[in-house]
């Protein structure tokens, strides 16, 4: 089965401002340059047959293996691709900084954020008097400068960092509007996972949305794949107070209700967009690279007492959902980069958040940018922090 033309991607399933095959040419003759050795397909290790794409870094600053998921080849090859360009510019970030405290930064009429959320287990939060370096950004929503800890935007594993490292939030693009619009869906996604799994079960399994909801040519396909590699599908709607379109995929084999399975045999995807469509795509396209990270064992972020775990009965139980056809809205805002990234931010302002800083990572002299966007009032995803859940998080439980 083959999966559909540019022509017929191109607005309905991509908000990119060039085609994949035209950002890979700008793109591959830096490779060596920021350390990618080889970029390999491969789909072919599973029987599901959805483009899942791997750029090799050996001596990255993070992990080795990017991996890139997508409709087409060509999709799931520049999405490898750039996420292994995004974080070797994060591992060596260009990016205007300054040295000084909390207290004179903020004296001096900077808005400055020490960000306590994001620090790591074990470690102090910033003191008011306390010196440090910090990064530049822009908040989006007062259109103002903003300094955050240069530390936690840095993405370098071999540095010991007061700081939770991760690529949440971290984005890459043709330009930095389109880097900023997928930073910033993909912390809406993460906020909304969150939120998701702290909910009550009986309400986290209410709303499985059976694919055809979509009436999608691209997503009905990806559905059929699945159901023909005999794997049962499930997808919730997982939107949260923001209004922006969030999905859950999950992925087993027939019949995981009725026996054991391991944990490695269930494997998720989430993904937001304005287009409801383009959000479920992209949290199905995930579940199904999520299943090649495994097969492969290509991943160095996945330990090896990964492959023993039992499937809890939590995610089991999941599969006991019975997916539902439900009248789906159809986005009611233009396909540009500026709307659609002006209506994200309405949503996140929303749900209340006060700021979202977007830090440019990447020297403008490349033909890509680099931004790590930082949203201070939402939940970030599963880590090594002191403080695991934030506000939004814990009055979700509460009131569930």
């Amino acid at each position: 089965m083959t999966g559909p033309s540019i022509e017929e991607r191109c607005g309905d399933h991509t908000d990119r401002t060039c085609s994949p095959e035209e950002t890979l040419a700008r793109v591959c003759p830096l490779l060596a340059a920021f350390g990618v050795t080889r970029v390999s397909r491969h789909t072919g290790l599973d029987k599901v047959g959805i483009p899942v794409w791997c750029a090799y870094t050996p001596n990255a600053r993070s992990i080795v293996v990017a991996q890139g998921k997508g409709l087409t080849d060509a999709d799931a090859k520049v999405s490898a691709v750039m996420e292994a360009l995004e974080r070797a510019v994060a591992g060596e970030p260009t990016v205007e900084t300054l040295v000084g405290t909390v207290r004179d930064l903020s004296a001096s009429g900077r808005a400055v954020d020490p960000l306590p959320g994001l620090i790591a287990a074990g470690r102090e939060d910033v003191g008011p008097d306390e010196e440090m370096e910090w990064a530049a950004g822009v908040d989006l929503i007062s259109g103002q400068q903003a300094f955050v800890p240069l530390e936690a935007v840095r993405l370098d594993r071999t540095q010991p960092s007061r700081f939770w490292m991760s690529s949440d939030g971290l984005a890459s693009g043709n330009n930095i509007q389109e880097a900023m619009l997928h930073g910033l869906l993909e912390r809406i996604e993460r906020d909304a996972h969150v939120l998701w799994q702290v909910t009550g079960p009986q309400n986290r399994y209410r709303n499985c949305i059976a694919p055809e909801s979509f009436e999608d040519a691209a997503l009905n396909r990806l559905a059929a794949r699945i159901e023909s590699a005999e794997l049962e599908l499930r997808l919730f709607d997982i939107t949260s107070d923001t209004g922006v379109p969030a999905f859950l995929a999950l992925l087993a084999p027939n019949g995981v209700t009725r026996g054991q399975a391991r944990y490695i045999e269930v494997t998720s995807g989430c993904g937001a967009h304005i287009s409801p469509v383009r959000a479920a795509i992209r949290a199905v396209t995930e579940a199904a690279q999520s299943r090649l990270t495994y097969i492969s064992g290509a991943r160095d972020d996945v330990h090896p007492e990964t492959f023993d775990r039992p499937l809890p009965e939590t995610t089991r139980c999941a599969f006991l959902a019975i997916p539902r056809p439900v009248a789906i809205a159809r986005p009611s805002v233009g396909g540009d980069l500026e709307t659609l990234l002006r209506h994200a931010l309405e949503g996140v302002r929303r749900a209340g958040a006060q700021s979202v800083v977007a830090v440019p990572l990447s020297a403008r002299s490349l033909p890509f940018s680099v931004v790590k966007i930082v949203v201070p009032g939402f939940e970030n995803p599963e880590g090594e922090r002191a403080r695991r859940f934030g506000s939004r998080a814990l009055s979700k439980a509460i009131s569930s």
